[in-house]
């Protein structure tokens, strides 16, 4: 049987405090979270490896270390309420739901939210709620948010997205250009997000975050 406990260790101690993540909050919540629920039954084998795991459709669950670097630079408190968009299986949230006070999370795969749901709730993580919708909608019902991550790639954010950011409040995601990203976070202030790069990194990008293609003739 493997090891799970030894594995979660492991991957804090091999993945993420070497990338510069020494915040208490989210070492503890990724020593406590069993990652292994939050993948694929075919994938609980790996789900500790530094790569991306794939959900089905195109879509991942982010590995460990770019999860853990934007979850630091987002800087999460105990009373901030987090919106997640693209919520997959729930690995993400899981973890926000430890260091924050409310998680509401965004998925617009109805199998996948209903597993993320599962999930969430066989951990007791009553503070995290999983509702569909289209990712590119975000979800005014419940801004303004304190923190919004994408847990995917970005070609683009939609204005509709960082309108529901509170005022001085924080946003992440992996913005792509071909085979290229790179994360930012952006802050809202004057009414206006305002990006920075933070490290280099890549993820498939999310349905309805895609440039449209125009074409030349």
């Amino acid at each position: 049987m493997a090891d799970f406990s030894r594995r979660r260790v492991m991957m804090v101690d091999t993945q993420v405090r070497p990338s510069d993540v020494t915040k208490f909050p989210i070492i503890d919540a990724m020593l406590n979270i069993p990652r292994e629920s939050f993948v694929p039954p075919s994938s609980r084998d790996v789900a500790y490896a530094g790569t991306p795991i794939p959900i089905g459709n195109g879509r991942v669950v982010t590995e460990p270390r770019t999860l853990a670097k934007l979850l630091s630079a987002l800087d999460i408190g105990p009373d901030d309420s987090v919106l997640v968009i693209g919520a997959g299986l729930g690995y993400a949230s899981a973890v926000i739901a430890r260091m924050a006070s409310a998680v509401v999370a965004l998925e617009e795969d109805p199998d996948l939210a209903r597993e993320a749901e599962s999930a969430l709730a066989t951990e007791g993580l009553d503070n995290a709620v999983v509702v569909e919708g289209a990712l590119a909608e975000g979800r005014p019902k419940e801004a303004p948010y304190d923190v919004i991550l994408v847990d995917g790639g970005v070609e683009k954010m939609p204005e509709a997205i960082e309108s529901q950011l509170r005022e001085g409040g924080r946003i992440g995601a992996v913005f792509m250009s071909g085979q290229l990203g790179e994360a930012r976070v952006g802050v809202r202030a004057g009414g206006r997000v305002s990006w920075r790069m933070e490290f280099n990194a890549t993820a498939p990008v999310l349905p309805g975050f895609a440039v449209e293609q125009s074409f030349v003739f």
